[in-house]
């Protein structure tokens, strides 16, 4: 990446690219295009091939098939072996692409990213207005695969880091480890990266004519055991070539190693084209043991479900007690007509010109609290309504022409009450307008928060009067 790559906002291609090939077990010859996508537009993909079809999110919930590569599936539209790609976009650090393709399967080239991560550098990346919102761990995560032996463990990171272990109980591979500590290096140290396989996995493949677009240099492949002159022709006929042998080194002599680890280094970049699939850009470090799709996959579907539940806290004010606010209680008097017991803003934390954010300290002594619910004592949500409803109106007369105001709500709608709010709590009161203040009119939505806790929400319209 580019030393002046802002990594704190989204970016797409600047031009569309394409490439082709045959996919590597389908066979089939498609051309993949990378087109630039709007802000927050995602991964999304096209079968160009197919009549009517729309294109289908880059979601792990989407996965149907990960027995040889990912497969997502919409409906009656397939398309499989995306890990790659989605793999150098990430890393060359796109967030907004349409991929369109005009086959049932990814093509696989040489096997790794690099094909990809070269028409991305040069169709260019470009910068766009939204902000990227990265997604963090307050705690590490685990999760066990029982069924694959695989093991994960994520935990918080100021960066998105991969380390990869391997061990396939092998004389050639051994056990292998493979560490990026920032994806700016993915280019450099992943993306040549080549797939490989077993030589009895590659039989099996070829025996069930589930490799109909192999090339000798789409894999490394593995000798796990002695090979006999009838199988070594049988190889040679299956890829054309005469040549075919193994090395020394225990792999087949149809391409030289790029790395020393380059499995290691390719189940990597697995790890980040399937993680690809949770939707949400993370800092963490992930530390994956035995890693495959189907393992990989379900990890994406945890961290989708836990960065799902913590999005909804990306825009809950913070409140620091010891910061001095914007106005205090002699400061909203001057500008609301409300006094005790009916004035429920204590302070104003925040104020721009489309959001407001008021503090509201309940305390046991609350008026209120002698009559609603005795012995169990609950702030009324009406009240939290007015509380909003106040703090709104601090808003919209500050957007007003000069002079005084009052606002007058004229209705109230898809309120809901979530969580109680009790004696001791702070109510982080927190008004947006979700249109411009047009003729007096203000259209605002509202949030209650206690901590990082939704309590109550609402819409709301008011019209603004001035006082005669």
């Amino acid at each position: 990446m580019d030393i002046n790559f802002n990594e704190n906002k989204q970016h797409t291609l600047a031009s569309s690219t394409s490439i082709s090939g045959t996919g590597l077990h389908t066979g089939v010859l498609a051309t993949m295009t990378l087109n630039p996508a709007g802000s927050n537009f995602g991964f999304q993909f096209l079968r160009t091939d197919l009549p009517n079809t729309s294109p289908i999110k880059a979601d792990c919930d989407l996965v149907t098939d990960t027995s040889r590569g990912t497969t997502i599936e919409k409906g009656e539209v397939k398309i499989s072996t995306i890990e790659h790609v989605l793999a150098a976009l990430v890393g060359m650090g796109v967030d907004n692409c349409l991929i369109e393709v005009s086959g049932p399967e990814i093509p696989i080239i040489d096997g790794s990213s690099k094909p990809f991560t070269e028409i991305i550098a040069q169709a260019g990346v470009v910068e766009q207005d939204a902000t990227k919102i990265w997604y963090s761990l307050d705690e590490p995560l685990s999760f066990f695969d029982e069924a694959k032996n695989a093991e994960f463990t994520a935990v918080p990171a100021n960066e998105y880091r991969i380390t990869t272990l391997i061990d396939f109980n092998s004389p050639v591979l051994g056990t292998q480890h493979a560490d990026l500590k920032h994806i700016r290096e993915f280019n450099k140290e992943i993306a040549p990266c080549r797939t490989f396989c077993f030589l009895h996995e590659l039989e099996a493949l070829l025996d069930n004519n589930l490799i109909k677009g192999g090339d000798i240099n789409n894999a490394i492949v593995v000798v796990d055991k002695e090979v006999s002159p009838t199988e070594m022709q049988r190889l040679a006929k299956a890829f054309d070539r005469d040549d075919i042998g193994v090395q020394k080194e225990g792999y087949l002599n149809n391409l030289e190693l790029r790395f020393n680890n380059e499995p290691a280094r390719h189940k990597l970049l697995d790890v980040i084209g399937d993680l690809a699939l949770s939707g949400y850009p993370m800092k963490a470090h992930i530390m994956a043991n035995r890693p495959g799709h189907s393992s990989n996959v379900a990890l994406a579907k945890m961290l989708k479900q836990h960065f799902k539940k913590a999005s909804k806290n990306v825009n809950v004010p913070q409140y620091d007690a010891t910061i001095a606010p914007i106005y205090a209680l002699d400061d909203i008097e001057k500008i609301l007509p409300h006094r005790y017991p009916f004035l429920f803003v204590d302070k104003i934390i925040s104020l721009t010109d489309k959001e407001v954010v008021g503090i509201k300290n309940v305390t046991f002594n609350e008026s209120f609290f002698q009559g609603h619910f005795p012995g169990n004592p609950i702030m009324p949500g009406v009240l939290q309504i007015e509380a909003l409803a106040q703090t709104g109106g601090l808003l919209c007369i500050k957007l007003m022409p000069d002079g005084l105001y009052d606002t007058y709500f004229l209705k109230i709608d898809n309120c809901k009450f979530k969580v109680k709010v009790v004696p001791g709590d702070t109510m982080i009161l927190k008004m947006e307008l979700i249109e411009p203040i047009r003729r007096g009119i203000c259209v605002m939505k509202g949030s209650v928060y206690v901590g990082n806790k939704l309590c109550t929400e609402g819409e709301f319209t008011a019209q603004m009067v001035k006082r005669s």
